[in-house]
């Protein structure tokens, strides 16, 4: 392979993972009229097509995403060899990009890298805060993190955090005009205060379990948020019941700010995992985060 052929595929790859000349110039520092060129030349060179142009977008053609599916493995290999090599230095370092939720983020990252960056100058950590269930090899993160062990077979999860619970939670203003509810049924006779997925928009049904007896309840009210925080806020200004973390509200319950009802339908569940390809041959500094991320009970 010619030196000109790798910097032709790194452009084309680039191009199609951000789906634009423009975001693709800025990530590789040129102008898009030098990638327009390169991937002429590319295209040219091979014959076919790669790319399908429109005014608002650029996506592979099926032979661009046969080009990407070997494309992808071999470059990240060889990303991995050059970080190896430059990690040959007496202490860990590098870039490490991690994708999470806000919750996950909050209660067990930054916890973990508060105690360990110091001590590691060189290692840095780039931390993108997203609910979405993100495809980490597709996206170039080094790791995501997600509730359970529910992952790809070709994923190695490691836990990070406990056990979690949910709780649903009211303000006293707010039972004092509206009854207790005893059983999930009743939820259906209350405001309830909605969370939107940030993937595909749907509301999300809370989950809600007894003896062995699972139920997904689709409740209604006036409020809807995708942030957690903003959630819990409605609800200790009275706007109506909602079902949270229960570490969100631990304070709010103990000064009695928010009141906990249906906590039999509420059990343990498994906590947050660091999950990441088995294919990747850790790097010492990934390997120093996932030590000091896991969870020892």
């Amino acid at each position: 392979m010619r030196r000109e052929d790798l910097v032709d595929l790194n452009v084309f790859l680039a191009v199609a993972e951000e789906h634009s000349f423009t975001r693709a110039a800025a990530r590789l520092g040129t102008s898009q009229s030098s990638l327009s060129h390169t991937i002429r030349r590319l295209e040219a060179r091979l014959g076919v097509r790669l790319l399908t142009r429109t005014t608002r977008n650029v996506a592979p053609t099926e032979a661009g995403e046969r080009l990407l599916g070997t494309l992808r493995p071999a470059l990240d290999s060889i990303a991995t060899q050059l970080t190896l090599l430059g990690e040959l230095r007496e202490k860990p370092a590098g870039t490490i990009r991690i994708t999470a939720s806000e919750h996950a983020a909050e209660t067990i990252l930054w916890p973990g890298l508060e105690r360990l960056l110091p001590n590691y100058p060189d290692i840095h950590v780039e931390l993108s805060i997203d609910s979405r269930l993100t495809d980490i090899v597709s996206e170039r993160f080094d790791a995501g993190v997600r509730l359970g062990e529910a992952l790809a077979k070709d994923m190695v999860a490691v836990r990070i955090g406990p056990d979690l619970r949910l709780a649903v939670v009211g303000s006293p203003a707010y039972f004092a005009r509206h009854p207790v509810p005893c059983m999930p049924h009743e939820l259906a006779e209350h405001r309830c205060i909605n969370m939107r997925f940030s993937t595909g928009g749907g509301l999300y049904a809370w989950e809600l379990e007894k003896d062995g007896r699972e139920l997904r309840v689709r409740v209604d009210g006036q409020l809807t948020f995708n942030n957690g925080n903003m959630i819990v806020r409605a609800a200790l200004a009275g706007f109506g019941l909602a079902i949270v973390m229960e570490d969100q509200v631990t304070a709010h319950l103990a000064d009695g700010r928010l009141v906990r009802v249906l906590e039999d339908w509420c059990p343990p569940f498994a906590g947050y995992h660091l999950y990441y390809p088995s294919r990747r041959q850790p790097s010492a500094a990934f390997a120093l985060l996932v030590e000091a991320l896991r969870y020892r009970a």
